[in-house]
Order: structure tokens, then C-alpha cells, then sequence
């Protein structure tokens, strides 16, 4: 299955979570198995000679394809979440995104000085989730960090706030 296939599998739902804005419903990609299966490939693809130990996937969305990135790198899985999902210390980090504030959280020990990471999530848009869960992950000191999106929207220009030196790959782009 070819990218813009894939693509227009995407559903656009029009003033959702608020008016003005379009959300990328990545959910009806995620249902089609044949494109389900080509994104976890296509994801992996990307990583095979990286020597990635862990893959951070973001709530919620991220926790789909981040999981089967990990699964295909044979690596492990570490989920970003909301605050109070997490049973263990945590850290944290605020953040704004494009309709309000957030916080993100990861367990303190998930990752070591002796892995390289691959931060997943299904959509960049404004980059305010991403960069903090960067941080979060810096903040444990990891030899490498690689940034992935299944879908980016470039007209809100989300990757000029990433740090440049950490390689950014979107699959798709509107």
C-alpha cells in the first residue's frame, strides 16, 4: 500500500476538539489491517540499523503504532502519559498545545544512559507534546534521540520547535 493510500484513509473530523480546527482522525487508518501492517513496516524500516532500545510512545495514539515499531525493532516500549496513569515516581512536564495546556509524565527509570530512542506519536502538530516529552527523556540522558510521526501537519510548523539535532521522519504530510 502506497503512501497516499494510506492518506486517504485518514478521516478529517471538521471543529473537533474545537471549533477551527481539523483533527486527522488517524483511527481509520489504524482499523485497515493492510495499512496497519504497512506503517509498523514502514516505521521500522527507518530504525533497523539504528541499534534503538526503546521506543517512548505518546498517549494515546502514539501507544498503537509506537507499540508495533517496538515489537519489529525488538526493542521495549516506554508509554508517555497523563499524569496519575503511571504506578511508579514519575517525572513531568506542562505543556501547551494548540487548543490548551497539558502535562506528560514517564516512570523515572524508563530510560538509561545506554539507550537510543525513538519518540513516537501518531501527529505532529504544533510539536508542544513532543518537545516535552523530549525533555523528559533528555532529562535521562540517552545516547541518541530520534523524533517519528506518523502524519505531520506542516502548516503549523511543529518541527522548526524540535531540536535540530535529533532526526525528524513523518510518514505522511499535509
Amino acid at each position: 500500500m502506497e503512501l497516499e493510500e494510506m492518506k486517504s484513509l485518514i478521516r478529517d473530523v471538521y471543529d473537533f476538539p474545537k471549533k477551527g480546527i481539523i483533527f486527522r482522525d488517524l483511527t481509520t487508518l489504524f482499523k485497515n489491517g493492510e495499512a496497519l501492517h504497512q506503517v509498523g513496516r514502514d516505521l521500522a524500516d527507518i530504525y533497523r540499523d539504528k541499534g534503538v532500545t526503546k521506543v517512548v510512545g505518546i498517549e494515546s495514539r502514539g501507544f498503537i503504532c509506537g507499540s508495533i515499531l517496538a515489537y519489529e525493532l525488538g526493542c521495549g516500549f516506554v508509554p508517555a502519559r497523563k499524569p496519575g496513569k503511571l504506578p511508579a515516581v514519575t517525572i513531568k512536564k506542562s505543556y501547551a498545545k494548540e487548543y490548551g495546556v497539558d502535562v506528560i509524565e514517564l516512570h523515572g527509570d524508563a530510560i538509561c544512559s545506554d539507550d537510543v530512542v525513538v519518540i513516537h506519536d501518531d501527529l505532529l502538530a504544533t510539536g508542544g507534546t513532543m518537545l516535552a516529552c523530549y525533555e523528559l527523556v533528555r532529562s535521562m540522558n540517552p545516547k541518541k534521540i530520534y523524533f517519528n510521526f506518523i502524519v505531520e501537519l506542516e502548516a503549523l510548523k511543529g518541527r522548526e520547535l524540535l531540536p535540530k539535532d535529533c532526526e525528524t521522519v513523518s510518514l505522511i504530510k499535509y
